[in-house]
């Protein structure tokens, strides 16, 4: 197994990885973003805002992925020792953040048609906030931190403790009413 994540194997699927995903990329991107934002017919509560969420839940969920998986390598790089988990956190941590801030944005641009106004102090969007602070914590410990090996350990412990934050954004959807949860009874999500 660990022959597997030697940087010779490592590099060598992730440049064919690359280059499939490159060559098919933009042709699903156009196709996606026309059926989600042009083709699809407006909501009979929501109207047209409906759209948004076609970007705002993937973009959540992505943000979401890649901080698990940030946490779940950096716990697998306290027990291994693979210093590739370390760059494979470090090269997630932007993404993540990416998509992270476009979910509050997109929130935000759905929040004010739907609930009149831009920002509500709900459990679920404060947590998202909270996400994007600990993706920011952890690329300020990589960026500014010059020992590699303590800025590997501490970057691991914050992608832990920030870990916390993912259940509580998952099921506070369940467990706090919030006026998007009382228009759409039949999600729970």
């Amino acid at each position: 197994m660990f022959k597997f994540f030697a940087q010779s194997n490592v590099y060598f699927f992730i440049e064919k990885i690359i280059k499939f995903i490159n060559s098919i990329f933009f042709l699903i991107l156009i196709i996606g973003l026309t059926f989600s934002l042009i083709l699809s017919p407006p909501d009979f509560l929501q109207g047209d805002s409906v759209r948004i969420m076609y970007v705002h839940v993937p973009s959540a969920w992505i943000g979401l992925a890649c901080f698990s998986f940030i946490a779940i390598l950096s716990i697998f790089n306290f027990i291994f020792k693979i210093k590739n988990f370390y760059f494979i956190n470090k090269s997630l941590a932007p993404i993540g953040l990416l998509f992270t801030c476009l979910a509050i944005v997109t929130g935000s641009l759905w929040g004010k048609p739907t609930w009149g106004t831009w920002w509500a102090w709900d459990a679920r969007l404060t947590s998202m906030v909270v996400l994007m602070f600990f993706y920011f914590f952890f690329l300020l410990t990589i960026k500014f931190i010059t020992n590699q090996q303590l800025a590997n350990k501490v970057s691991s412990i914050i992608a832990i403790v920030g870990s916390i934050n993912l259940p509580i954004i998952i099921l506070c959807r369940m467990v706090v009413d919030s006026s998007s949860a009382s228009k759409h009874k039949n999600f729970w999500f």
